[in-house]
């Protein structure tokens, strides 16, 4: 798959569309694995409890996010979590519906 094109559901909801989405999976912490060996090490920093995650840029989404064409610009070599991360799977949905729900009520985006 092109590292630009925007997977579409292999389960759950199929409503569910990266492309129509505000990427809320990107903004969510992602722990680096030490078999994710891959992952180009400058996304990758250790958090205040010591555990190596993928870092954030100053807006809280993920710093592998290539913000000129809204895809991940390490999608070959992305972590684990997120391989196994299922568009519109219960945890996608979950996710979405939070965060829809806190934007309509004005509460900022919470970052996990």
């Amino acid at each position: 798959m092109p590292r630009s094109a925007a997977p579409t559901p292999a389960s759950g909801d199929a409503d569910a569309s990266c492309a129509r989405c505000d990427a809320v999976c990107c903004r969510l912490t992602v722990v680096v694995m030490p078999e994710d060996d891959a992952v180009p090490r400058h996304f990758v920093v250790r958090n205040a409890q010591g555990v190596e995650v993928m870092a954030r840029d100053e807006d809280g989404w993920c710093a592998a996010v290539d913000p000129q064409r809204l895809c991940c610009s390490i999608y070959a070599d992305r972590p684990l979590i997120c391989r196994k991360f299922s568009m519109g799977g219960p945890y996608c949905l979950d996710i979405r519906a939070t965060y829809r729900d806190q934007r309509l009520r004005g509460i900022p985006l919470t970052l996990y």
